[in-house]
């Protein structure tokens, strides 16, 4: 059997305390969170960070504050950065991304959640991808849908990711892919097809309650402590 990389999205943007009492919403929880993941055998965390109210933040010193928590309790595991847009200033997404996180996250395209439009044209897909580029921060591209494969194309064509970029497919989203087990085989299809034979790190990520087949296919299941659908 080969290794299984576990990812642990620990936060997420959408639940509140009064939605889940247990989710980690300052810097200490998330890190004392994270630590936990690591020690059941997590090695990567996909990190979010929230302003005092709870909401979604952009706020570099938060993401820096999380970084180093888990970098001096965690060691050895990878940090990436949430770039998502739920409930975020378009303008401020990438502004941690100076901290240099082993990877942050890179929707290729737009996808329409249940509430809202998850927007990601594709000048600011260009503009974020710059910066990864620019801080040797890796992209792990979120695939919501499968038009975003050939967005992270374009990204490879034009020398802002290299030619084997880590893929997540987002799966078993409302108005997204959904989460089945012949989808995954099919989306992987696409995905070959898209990025070319070898050339490409394929994952999953199920909201929780939709813990389907493809997880034990991908060579990374990422396991969401909140939901999937926030980039």
């Amino acid at each position: 059997m080969k290794p299984v990389i576990i990812a642990v999205a620990i936060t997420g943007s959408v639940p509140r305390k009064k939605d889940n009492p247990a989710v980690p919403v300052t810097p200490t929880e998330q890190i004392e969170s994270t630590h936990q993941a690591f020690e059941a055998g997590a090695s990567l965390v996909h990190i979010h960070v929230r302003n005092p109210d709870e909401s979604s933040s952009s706020n570099p010193a938060l993401f820096a504050q999380v970084q180093q928590g888990v970098r001096k309790h965690c060691p050895g595991m990878i940090v990436q950065f949430s770039t998502g847009g739920r409930g975020r200033d378009p303008s401020a997404r990438g502004s941690a991304l100076h901290l240099k996180p082993d990877m942050a996250s890179l929707a290729t395209g737009s996808v329409n959640f249940p509430s809202i439009i998850y927007e990601n044209s594709a000048s600011f897909v260009e503009g974020l991808a710059a910066q990864m580029k620019e801080h040797g921060v890796r992209p792990e591209i979120e695939v919501f849908d499968l038009s975003h494969i050939y967005g992270a194309r374009k990204l490879v064509d034009v020398g802002l990711i290299n030619d084997r970029p880590h893929v997540q497919f987002v799966m078993g989203i409302k108005n997204a892919l959904p989460a089945e087990d012949g989808r995954w085989h099919r989306t992987k299809s696409s995905g070959s097809d898209g990025l070319g034979p070898s050339k490409r790190r394929y994952c999953s990520a199920n909201r929780p309650g939709s813990q389907h087949p493809c997880h034990k296919r991908s060579a990374c299941s990422k396991q969401c402590g909140a939901r999937a659908d926030s980039g």
